[in-house]
This record gives C-alpha cells, structure tokens and sequence, in this order.
C-alpha cells in the first residue's frame, strides 16, 4: 500500500490524514515536505491524523519529531490524532508523550489551537495503566 497525505482545513487548522506506513524512505520524505510547505506558506497549526497509519518505524518516528520541530521554530504546533495502539506504546517507550500533545476526538484536538474552548487530551496515563494490567 502506497503512503497517501490528504490534506483538509477546519477553522484554520491544517488537518493531515495519512494513510499506509510511515517508514524509511518515500514516506518519511512526503511527511517532511508536505510540512515544509506547509510552514512556507505561514500554515503553522497542523493535526497529524494517523487513524490509517498501521505502522511506524524509527525513521517515520524521526520524521515526526522534525516536522513538530519544524512547525514549532515556526511558532506553531504539530499534533497527533487516532495514534494506533502501536503507535501510542512507540510514543511511550521513547518518551515522546511528553513532547507530542495526543487526541482521540477531531474537534477537541482543533479546539486545542484556541484557549478557552475545552478540550479532552488523549489519556496517556489509563492507556499506560491498562497496558500494565493486560501484561
């Protein structure tokens, strides 16, 4: 399956869907570039929606990392919606949960962009303590 990137907008925020993997390679490069445009133009409010995404490698989680790098000298910010389970345990076991705001709901991850409306952050904690309990 190829990696696709749809691009859509709401209330201003740039909504990425990606589908496929996100591994070494084309992929990783499309993400990167895609948010280079992206950050040219001044489009620096960007959700990552990752609900197609089946798998990440290290090379895809690095591409992440640049672009929310990249948004954020941009004075902006990068967030991650419908992160997979195996995304989610990637983000924890390197720590990444601390750097990347996560959603599992498309408006409160586009409310996240405007204070004062509220908003519901993924629940890392429960996730974390029910993965304890299964194991």
């Amino acid at each position: 399956m190829a990696f696709e990137i749809r691009k859509r907008e709401r209330e201003g925020v740039v909504l990425l869907d990606l589908e496929g993997r996100l591994i070494v390679g084309d992929p990783a490069g499309q993400l990167r570039e895609e948010i280079l445009k992206l950050s040219s133009a001044g489009q620096n409010r960007i959700i990552l929606n990752l609900q197609k995404v089946d798998f990440i490698d290290s090379t895809g989680l690095g591409a992440m990392v640049i672009c929310f790098t990249t948004i954020k000298k941009a004075g902006g910010a990068l967030k991650l919606l419908n992160l997979a389970e195996r995304g989610i345990e990637l983000l924890v076991l390197t720590k990444l949960t601390s750097v990347f705001e996560m959603f599992d709901d498309e408006q409160h991850a586009v409310n996240s962009f405007f204070p004062g409306r509220e908003i519901q952050r993924f629940d890392i904690l429960s996730f974390v303590q029910k993965q304890q309990r299964e194991d």
